[in-house]
């Protein structure tokens, strides 16, 4: 590890950033923010002009310590937004928070992954970690099907480089980004209209 960086201060913002996780996951609970649009409005209208770099943090968070379905997080900034804005915050903080998630993986290692995921999730992905991984990464990226914030940890555990890492996710995730915010956006809008 790099002299620079103080892993015992990593580990103690690891652990408060998960415990605020599981604090904001019970508050939104309580307060129907992940069911009722209007509680979401009003929660991040709270924040005011910064409430945009705040649901972008959310959205980062939201690949380090997958708590809610990203999916939810998507939906969320459309609602919050419009489609255009939601899309661009909905990107840019899903592709930083899996950039955080390939460094502390890296950082980290394998025995992280452990932690967070299933064994079964990462034995069936594990084999994808061969010669080939980038090629398999980066179609997987850009499809919306496969696991995204697990595949960014376990990139973290192979000797996919930084260049590489981000040129795929940057350049991969827009797509899925935009299938994911766009279409339950319309499933979101539709099921309001028949309910």
């Amino acid at each position: 590890m790099p002299r620079y960086i103080n892993k015992a201060a990593i580990n103690f913002c690891t652990l408060m950033g998960a415990g605020f996780c599981v604090l904001f996951v019970l508050y939104g609970l309580q307060h129907r923010l992940f069911t009722s649009q209007e509680a979401l409005q009003s929660f991040m209208g709270g924040f005011g002009a910064f409430g945009a770099a705040v649901f972008v943090l959310f959205q980062a968070v939201q690949v380090i310590v997958p708590i809610l379905p990203g999916g939810l997080g998507c939906l969320a900034g459309v609602l919050l937004f419009g489609p255009w804005m939601g899309f661009l915050y909905n990107y840019v903080g899903i592709c930083l928070g899996s950039m955080a998630a390939f460094f502390l993986a890296k950082l980290y290692g394998r025995p992280i992954l452990s932690l967070l995921f299933r064994r079964e999730t990462i034995e069936k992905y594990e084999l994808w970690t061969g010669t080939h991984f980038s090629k398999w990464f980066a179609l997987a990226i850009f499809f919306p099907v496969a696991p995204d914030d697990f595949l960014c940890w376990l990139a973290g555990t192979t000797p996919m480089s930084w260049r590489t890492f981000n040129t795929i996710i940057w350049f991969g995730k827009p797509a899925s980004i935009a299938l994911y915010s766009l279409g339950l956006s319309a499933a979101f809008q539709w099921l309001s209209a028949i309910v």
